[in-house]
C-alpha cells in the first residue's frame, strides 16, 4: 500500500513538471469589492430520533441562519482579502433534540436548553498566483479535517490553511489548526484541540481518474493517513461504471493516555464502492472493513465530517473489526421530466463487531435501511428552495449503539445578497 501511495505522488509531480501551469488566478483579480460575495443560507430542520427503548428520545425543531462573506482579492502581485461568517440558531420547539450535542442549542446554567445561540468568525487571506493562504476562523473540507455540516449549524476551525493549484490538475493543501468550534456550540474550542497539522493533495490524471493522499497529526490524540482512488469508466453516452476506494490508517491513538509509550493503538478502515449509472438510475454496491486495536475514531479535533468512506449513513459502520456491505439505488427524476427531484434508498448490514471491546460478549451486528427524497424548486418565487426528508431505521445488538428510528426534515433556502 505504501508503494502505491508514493507512486501516486511521484507520478503527479512528474506529470506536473512536464506541463505548463495554467493562468494565474491572481492576475485575473478584479478587486476586493468587485469580486466580493455575500450569501445567506436559511436552514430549517426538524429531527425526530426514537431510540426504541422509551428513554432519551429526541424531538426538536430549529431555524438556522448561516451568513458567509467572501471578499475578492486586491489587485497586484499579492492579493489580500477577508472571509467572514455569522451563525445564528433559534430553537422553535422541543427541549432535547439532536442538533448537537443533544439539542439545537447548548444548556444554560440551570440545565435548560438555550433558546438560541450565535457565533461569528473571520479569516484574512493572501493570494500569490494560484496559491492562497488563509488564517483565522474557517470551514474546512479535507478528508482528515472536515467541518461537519449535517445538522443545524456547521463546525468551524481556527488556524492556517494553504491551498496551491500551480500545476493544472494538482491541488496541494497544508495547514495547522489550533481550535475547533463544534456544531451547535458558540464556544471557540470546547474540545481543547492543542494542534492539528495536515498535508496532502489530489491529482487528476485524466478527466476520469484521480487520486488523493493526505497526512494529519492531532497532537496528543492520533496520527492519520488517507488515500483515495476514483475511476469512472464510460460505457456509452448514458452509461458508466465508477469505482471509489477510500483508506484510513490511524496510529498512536490516545497518546495522551499513554505518556510512557506503553500503549500505542492503531486502526485501519477502508471501503470500495462500485456504481453503475444508466440514464437517470444509479446502482451502488460497497464493502467496508475495520481492523486494528479500536474502531475508527474521528471528531476528536479533526471534525465530525472526517470520515470519507462508503458506508457512512446514520451509523458509520466503523466499530472494531466490523465488516459491512451496502446495496443502494439512486433515481434522478429529471430524466422523467421532473428536474430537481431525487430519491436514494440503501440497505446496509455490518457484522463481526467485537462486542467484548464495548462491554458485551461475542460478535455483534447492525443493519440500516435508509431513504432520502429531496426536491429543489427550479423556478418561481421559491426557486432554489430545497425540501429534503431523510429516514433511517437502525437495528443492532451492539452494546455501544442502540435501535433507532429517525426522521430528519430540512427546508434549505440560499439567498445571494451580493
Amino acid at each position: 500500500m505504501s508503494v502505491m501511495k508514493w507512486s501516486v505522488i511521484a507520478l503527479a509531480v512528474a506529470a506536473g513538471t512536464s506541463q505548463m501551469a495554467f493562468a494565474s488566478q491572481q492576475s485575473e483579480s478584479k478587486g476586493f469589492v468587485e469580486d466580493a460575495k455575500l450569501d445567506l443560507l436559511l436552514r430549517n430542520t426538524y429531527w425526530n430520533r426514537d431510540h426504541r427503548s422509551g428513554m432519551d428520545d429526541r424531538k426538536t425543531w430549529a431555524q438556522g441562519f448561516i451568513t458567509t462573506f467572501e471578499s475578492g482579492f486586491t489587485q497586484g502581485t499579492i492579493g489580500v482579502g477577508v472571509d467572514a461568517y455569522g451563525l445564528l440558531g433559534v430553537k422553535l420547539d422541543g427541549g432535547q433534540g439532536d442538533m448537537f450535542p443533544g439539542g439545537p442549542t447548548e444548556l444554560d446554567p440551570t440545565g435548560d436548553w438555550e433558546d438560541d445561540l450565535s457565533e461569528a468568525g473571520a479569516a484574512i487571506k493572501l493570494r500569490f498566483s494560484n496559491t492562497t493562504a488563509k488564517y483565522g476562523n474557517q470551514f474546512v473540507n479535507l478528508p482528515v479535517i472536515a467541518s461537519d455540516d449535517s445538522r443545524l449549524l456547521p463546525q468551524a476551525f481556527t488556524g492556517t490553511l494553504i491551498t496551491s493549484s500551480e500545476i493544472e490538475g494538482l491541488e496541494l493543501n497544508a495547514g495547522r489548526f489550533t481550535a475547533d468550534s463544534p456544531m451547535g456550540s458558540p464556544s471557540r474550542d470546547p474540545n481543547n484541540l492543542k494542534s492539528l497539522d495536515v498535508f496532502g493533495g489530489t491529482y487528476a490524471f485524466t478527466d476520469n481518474l484521480s487520486a488523493s493522499l493526505y497526512f494529519s497529526d492531532v497532537e496528543d490524540t492520533y496520527d492519520k493517513k488517507y488515500a483515495n482512488i476514483n475511476y469512472v469508466m464510460p460505457l456509452s453516452d448514458d452509461q458508466s461504471l465508477a469505482f471509489d476506494f477510500n483508506y484510513y490508517r490511524t496510529d498512536d491513538i490516545d497518546q495522551r493516555l499513554s505518556e510512557d509509550g506503553s500503549r500505542v493503538d492503531d486502526n485501519t478502515i477502508w471501503s470500495l464502492a462500485a456504481t453503475y449509472s444508466v440514464g437517470a438510475h444509479s446502482f451502488i454496491l460497497a464493502h467496508q472493513r475495520v481492523s486494528g486495536d479500536t474502531g475508527y475514531l474521528y471528531d476528536e479535533g479533526d471534525g465530525g465530517g472526517a470520515i470519507w468512506v462508503a458506508n457512512s449513513f446514520l451509523s458509520d459502520f466503523n466499530f472494531k473489526d466490523e465488516r459491512s456491505w451496502q446495496a443502494s439505488y439512486e433515481l434522478d427524476f429529471s430524466g422523467y421530466g421532473v428536474p430537481g427531484l431525487a430519491w436514494k434508498t440503501a440497505y446496509l448490514r455490518g457484522d463481526n463487531i467485537d462486542a467484548a471491546y464495548y462491554g458485551g460478549e461475542g460478535e455483534a451486528t447492525e443493519r440500516e435501511i435508509f431513504n432520502q427524497v429531496s426536491y429543489t424548486f427550479q423556478s418561481g418565487a421559491a426557486k432554489d428552495l430545497t425540501l429534503r426528508a431523510r429516514n433511517s431505521i437502525l437495528r443492532t445488538n451492539n452494546p455501544a449503539w442502540n435501535d433507532i428510528n429517525e426522521w430528519r426534515l430540512y427546508a434549505i433556502y440560499p439567498l445571494s445578497i451580493l
